[in-house]
């Protein structure tokens, strides 16, 4: 353990720094807060340039944080712990990892789990809280890289841009059959009116679409887009379908085989959100029915992510799969990265004034 000007730095384990040139960026903001860090090269590009560039400063480890025997020893290692780890890609802290890391046969229980990201379903926050852990995260930083995004899906599926793809690059001239619908003539629903709803609408809206939204709570200063009286109203009367809200207990499963069904003919769903939202084999059974009313989806997040991707849905046309990648803009991740190390190290000098804490379903959760 390192200690300077009679104190003891608090340690910290970076589980998947920051890619690029944006590692240099975070490192220094970490080390900035005299946090002694330890950094995982698992995940990181150039492991044998990142060991030269910054031997001396931080500490180095290598190991994979998703596998959970793994991430429990290294938090273990030599009885000593981390005061806080860090996550950009969400790898799983369950109550078994949290009650260990927490112990009394730690030098350094963990007191701080910081997310360079919007969602915090990676942690079991009731048991975090139980334990006395705090999980802060970065709500609001890739809104608008994932509004955008969820534009592109809607587009390529709406103007069926990959066929007329492949076609082209097949050398056929294809022109479509029935020539599709404007964005001004279509009604796009969108399930939760956070941070993230609110740039979708009001980006759609500003491109002459119909823009409807379902919210648990009334955005603060009223909704800016009329508000459905349910989901199966949302579903019922929407072109295209665009979700954003939380993973939690209440809204695991909330799209299945019932609400697929009521969606419009020729319709087209779009995931941005989380994966468990979505009910993956209920959507792939839709998509393979010709007499399905949904025509297509989008999906970005999925149950099964990283090294354990799966999918019902793999092969199959009407699906478009990206890889969990809506958030990734440069301005998205460097406002993510240097956040998180600020909250973290807010909360570990006891500032926790103006910090994002995420709790458990239930203490002031909503939509969005």
């Amino acid at each position: 353990m390192t200690r300077g000007a009679g104190m003891v730095r608090k340690r910290l384990l970076v589980l998947d720094a920051a890619p690029g040139k944006l590692l240099g960026r975070e490192l220094e903001r970490l080390l900035g807060h005299g946090l002694e860090v330890t950094l995982n090269l698992r995940r990181v590009a150039d492991p044998g340039a990142a060991r030269e560039e910054w031997a001396g400063r931080v500490e180095f480890t290598d190991f994979d944080a998703f596998d959970g025997e793994a991430l429990l020893a290294e938090a273990l290692r030599d009885g000593i712990g981390y005061d806080a780890v860090k996550s950009r890609g969400g790898a799983p802290m369950r109550a078994g990892f949290l009650a260990a890391a927490t112990g009394p046969g730690q030098d350094r229980p963990l007191r701080v789990i910081g997310r360079a990201g919007a969602g915090t379903d990676h942690v079991d926050l009731a048991a975090a809280a139980r334990h006395g852990v705090a999980v802060t995260h970065t709500p609001g930083s890739n809104a608008t890289a994932v509004a955008e995004f969820a534009l592109a899906q809607l587009l390529a599926l709406t103007r069926d841009l990959r066929a007329h793809d492949e076609a082209a690059h097949r050398g056929r001239w294809r022109s479509p059959a029935i020539p599709p619908a404007g964005l001004s003539e279509l009604t796009l629903g969108v399930v939760g009116l956070g941070r993230t709803g609110l740039a979708l609408a009001d980006r759609a809206a500003a491109l002459g679409m119909d823009v409807r939204g379902l919210a648990r709570r009334t955005p603060a200063g009223g909704a800016p887009v009329p508000l459905a009286e349910s989901l199966p109203d949302l579903l019922a009367g929407s072109d295209v379908v665009s979700l954003h809200v939380p993973l939690t207990e209440s809204t695991r499963g909330m799209i299945g085989k019932a609400e697929l069904a009521l969606m419009r003919p020729g319709s087209v769903l779009l995931n941005t959100a989380r994966g468990g939202i979505v009910d993956e084999r209920a959507l792939a059974d839709a998509l393979r029915d010709p007499g399905h009313p949904l025509a297509a989806a989008a999906v970005d997040t999925f149950e099964h992510e990283h090294a354990a991707f799966a999918s019902p849905l793999f092969g199959l046309p009407g699906a478009l799969l990206t890889p969990h990648v809506a958030g990734m803009t440069g301005s998205a991740m460097t406002t993510a990265a240097l956040s998180c190390a600020d909250h973290v190290a807010a909360l570990l000098g006891g500032r926790p004034e103006g910090v994002p804490v995420a709790k458990a379903e239930g203490v002031g959760d909503s939509f969005g």
